[in-house]
């Protein structure tokens, strides 16, 4: 599992620059840049609600990968070493990126 490190504070699954949920989507069929993909699980988090105030966020996640062209795609799941999402004041899904995203473009 790669390890993740999201910066994206205005998530709900946001806790200290980790995530709550145990895998996220990344989005971007098409992809072929990083600004062209996003992290499909974002949700906004509402003044200072959590997903889940028992469970802890963890440093790595299981990532179900859409950006077929990213090198790090194999079968639909990231096997990079470590991943970070970005969007630090993102409203929505597609405000935020997956920056470790790397063309693998044929």
């Amino acid at each position: 599992m790669p390890e993740l490190r999201c910066t994206v504070q205005t998530c709900l699954h946001n806790k200290n620059f980790y995530c709550d949920l145990d895998g996220i989507v990344v989005g971007g069929n098409s992809a072929t840049r990083s600004e062209e993909t996003c992290c499909d699980s974002f949700e906004e988090r509402k003044g200072d609600s959590y997903s889940n105030v028992t469970k802890e966020a963890s440093a790595t996640s299981n990532i179900d990968c859409k950006a077929t062209e990213c090198m790090y795609n194999d079968e639909c799941k990231c096997h990079a070493g470590k991943i970070s999402v970005e969007g630090s004041d993102a409203c929505q899904c597609e405000q935020t990126e997956c920056a470790t995203f790397k063309c693998g473009c044929r």
